[in-house]
This record gives C-alpha cells, sequence and structure tokens, in this order.
C-alpha cells in the first residue's frame, strides 16, 4: 500500500501498510530519530506473509509526519540533566499518536512491536490502552530505570551528537552510527544502511525532531511500577552486545511484566539488520511443513541456545513459520520471534534458534 496519512488531533502521521487487513494486526514503532522505513519492507513482507496485517508509521517529528517545528529545542544541558521542562509533548502524546493510526483504520486491538524508543511507546500504548492491545513485543528498550538500559558512556557523543543537515554529511553519519551500534555478531551491510540512510534523508530530514523526542525519552519517568500491572502477553527482545541500550534494560522490563519472555540474541547490537531472501509464500510453506513438522522439531541448531516460545497462530501457518526458522531462510531471527510473539499463548511450543535467554 502507498504511503497514507492519519489525522490525529492537529497531527498527521505518516503510515504503510503490508497484507490482508482481514488479518491480525501487528502495529510497529519504530525508535528515536528513525523513520518507519528502517522497518524493511521485507521484514514487514515477512509477517504479513505469516498471517498478519502489518503497519508501520513514522512518528511525530520524523519522516512524513508532522514536524513541531514551532517548539523549543532542548539544550544540550536540559538533555544531560534529564530535564522535564525540556520536552515539547510525552511518550504518551507520541503513544496516542499510534493509537490514532488505529482508529483512523478501524482497527480494535493491535500486536504492539516497538523497537528503542518505540519499545517505550510500545509500553505506554500497552499501559494506556490494555483494552487494545493484543500482545506486547518490546525489542532493544527499556523501563525508563535510570539504573538500567543506560548506554555505555562511550557511545553518549554518538546519541547526542545532532545529525548534520548536508546530504551526503548525513548520510555518512548515519552509516558511521548504525555501523558503531550494530553488534559485533553481524557483519554491518553497509549498502544497506547507506540506502535506509539516504531514503530518510529524502522522504524528510530535520536534525531538530530527534532532540525533541530525545527529550520526550529524558522527561519520562520509570514505568516499572506501571508495566508490574499488565496482563497482556509480552516478550522482550534483547541483542546481547548492545551498547546504546544495554542488555540491562530488556531484563528490567521483562522482571517487571508479568509472564514475559525475555529472548537475548547473540552478537546483535542495537539494529535490527535487513532480512535476506524472498519473501515466503504462506500456502506454499505451509504445505511444506506438513511432510516435514515433526522432524524439524527435533533438528539441532549449532548457533545459540533452543528456546520455547509460545504458538498462538492457526497450525498450518505455525508449521510454515517453523520450517522458514528450521531451514534459517529468515536472516534476522527478530523476524521469527515477533512472528510467534504477536500471538496468545497456548499449550503448543517450537524452538527458535539463536537466543542465549529465554525466560518466563
Amino acid at each position: 500500500m502507498a504511503e497514507s496519512f492519519a489525522r490525529v488531533g492537529e497531527i498527521e502521521i505518516c503510515y504503510e501498510t503490508f497484507g490482508d487487513a482481514g488479518d491480525p494486526a501487528i502495529l510497529l514503532i519504530m525508535g528515536l530519530g528513525t523513520q518507519m522505513v528502517a522497518w524493511h519492507d521485507e521484514f514487514c513482507a515477512q509477517l504479513a506473509g505469516h498471517g498478519f496485517f502489518v503497519i508501520r508509521h513514522d512518528n511525530r517529528d520524523i519522516g512524513r509526519s508532522t514536524h513541531l517545528d514551532g517548539a523549543p529545542t532542548p539544550t544540550l544541558w536540559q538533555l544531560l540533566r534529564r530535564d522535564p521542562d525540556a520536552a515539547a509533548y510525552t511518550l504518551a502524546e507520541m503513544a496516542g499518536d499510534s493509537v490514532g493510526v488505529l482508529d483512523h483504520l478501524g482497527i480494535q486491538r493491535a500486536h504492539i512491536v516497538g523497537a528503542s524508543m518505540g519499545g517505550m511507546i510500545a509500553q505506554t500504548v500497552a499501559i494506556r490502552y490494555p483494552e487494545r492491545t493484543l500482545s506486547l513485543v518490546s525489542i532493544m528498550s527499556n523501563t525508563g530505570s535510570f539504573w538500567s538500559g543506560q548506554p555505555a558512556f562511550s557511545l553518549y557523543a554518538v546519541l547526542l551528537k545532532p545529525a548534520p543537515r548536508d546530504r551526503e554529511a548525513f548520510i555518512e553519519h548515519a552509516v558511521e552510527m548504525f555501523t558503531k551500534i550494530g553488534g559485533s555478531g553481524y557483519a554491518p551491510d553497509v549498502e544497506d544502511l547507506r540506502t535506509i540512510a539516504t531514503t530518510s534523508y529524502d522522504r524528510g530530514h530535520d536534525p531538530y525532531g530527534s532532540q525533541r523526542q530525545l527529550a520526550a525519552i529524558v522527561a519520562d519517568r520509570d514505568r516499572s511500577a506501571a508495566l508490574r500491572q499488565l496482563k497482556v502477553p509480552a516478550t522482550v527482545i534483547h541483542g546481547a552486545d548492545d551498547k546504546l541500550v544495554r542488555p540491562s534494560g530488556g531484563r528490567a522490563t521483562a522482571k517487571a511484566i508479568p509472564g514475559a519472555r525475555l529472548v537475548e540474541i547473540p552478537g546483535m547490537g542495537h539494529g535490527c539488520r535487513a532480512p535476506r531472501g524472498r519473501r515466503s509464500s504462506r500456502r506454499s510453506s505451509a504445505k511444506h511443513d506438513e511432510q516435514h513438522h515433526d522432524q524439524d522439531q527435533q533438528q539441532d541448531h549449532p548457533t545459540g541456545d533452543r528456546a520455547s516460545l509460545p504458538l498462538i497462530r492457526p497450525e498450518a501457518r505455525l508449521r510454515a513459520v517453523a520450517r522458514v526458522a528450521a531451514l534459517g531462510r529468515l536472516a534476522d531471527p527478530v523476524v521469527v520471534v515477533v512472528a510467534h510473539a504477536s500471538s496468545l499463548p497456548i499449550s503448543s511450543t517450537i524452538s527458535v534458534s539463536r537466543c542465549t535467554r529465554c525466560w518466563r
């Protein structure tokens, strides 16, 4: 679907959808200073191929959504001392933007998936709009506590440095930044990073928008107490090599949410690389799995420990995902985990490779 716009109060939110609108919805919320195109087309198509209606959107102050140009830009000193008065808006208002997209599409409930700042917004959606939340997937995020999930000291300069205004300088800055935070287990795909950076710049570059978003993050308070009240299925995904939001943030999030499952992926830093390979056919994969499902359940995976995740999709689709995961055709294990986590738990389980930890 081509990009569209949802009016949410005085804000316009740019969004795009993948898949059949009759399928259960997944709402993807991206992180600080990052546009919706960072949820790669292939990633969204693979989730849609597993039977989900996928929605991605630009947060306010980024991409083609409304930029609050008239709002004050926080100073470096205000950000460092976490001054709540520096924020032109809150994470709660950004959560309202996301729910507003669901309203615009006539969707009552959705699986809420967020990465980094998007994970914080997704948590806030689950806290403030539990009746709209089928499940929560929080990726490389934290609870807002000062004591967990904080950046490594060496990355503060990366986090606080405004992006250049010049197009080529911005592209090189983005490639350098995401290469630094990408993790040791995945070689940086410089071509892909450059493509995303170029697309993002051309869709709408605003170096001050990300600073206003950062002010909303630092002004927000610890969500741990509110997370303890959640009653939705929740999965927390974190890279073991994440130095921007250190793994303690994911562990604290999983510990706070009752019944949450923590999946730490070795070698993954702060980012989800583009999945390789073609979009899998839901029909052909399901047919193929009918023959091979049992033996795949017994297959050993050479990389990482095995972890059990709840399955909640119809059996044929579950087998399709199982087969794809076992064959390694999904290059990014996050796709596998999100596809399985976005559902209500049932008794069946499946093994997913490349997870060092999987806690309930």
